[in-house]
């Protein structure tokens, strides 16, 4: 879903550009311009495919988070659940186990009132206790829904991971090892 919140939000109407002031417009042009580029190597990640199939490439939720961070700034985005449903929670009796799988769907709001919806899954299999696979799966389906809602500002944000073409090439680039410099750390350097 995609949506603004404010419905007397002059940026709906198809004239809006009268509306904005010289220093507003270059600010949505930069920032458009910023969520127009594609993610760098950096950001994307690879994993076996189910049963054994093709690599899935996917960006981390961490990174993504960062990444809007960055773009919108710590106060300029928020998330929140809109809905979270249990699809389903087994327990095997016998090797007293459980799998648990998790919906959510999470809006994703800019400070100016724009929002994106997405829904996102987590599961886990297999898992000892009962608290511990049911809060893995909405940990997992939470971050996978903010994750999917972000990517419908643009490519920046993940959307140009569903581009295949595009993916097949981005992986084939190695990134070197990251060395963060010492004075970039928070807290204390035990040595």
């Amino acid at each position: 879903m995609h949506g603004n919140s404010r419905s007397s939000n002059p940026v709906s109407d198809p004239s809006f550009s009268t509306y904005l002031s010289d220093d507003t417009a270059i600010k949505i042009a930069t920032l458009q311009a910023k969520l127009n580029k594609k993610l760098g190597p950096e950001y994307i990640s690879q994993r076996p495919g189910p049963g054994g199939g093709p690599k899935l490439t996917y960006a981390e939720g961490w990174k993504i988070i960062n990444l809007a961070n960055e773009v919108f700034g710590f106060n300029g985005w928020s998330s929140s659940i809109v809905n979270m449903t249990i699809d389903y929670m087994d327990c095997n009796e016998e090797a007293k186990r459980y799998n648990v799988g998790v919906s959510c769907i999470v809006r994703v709001t800019l400070s100016c009132g724009v929002f994106h919806e997405d829904v996102g899954y987590g599961a886990a299999e297999n898992v000892k206790s009962k608290a511990q696979a049911i809060d893995k799966s909405k940990k997992e389906a939470v971050t996978d829904a903010v994750k999917r809602a972000l990517r419908n500002f643009g490519t920046l944000l993940g959307n140009c991971l569903y581009d295949k073409s595009y993916t097949q090439e981005i992986t084939k680039i190695k990134v070197p090892p990251v060395r963060i410099p010492h004075s970039a750390w928070h807290g204390l350097l035990l040595i």
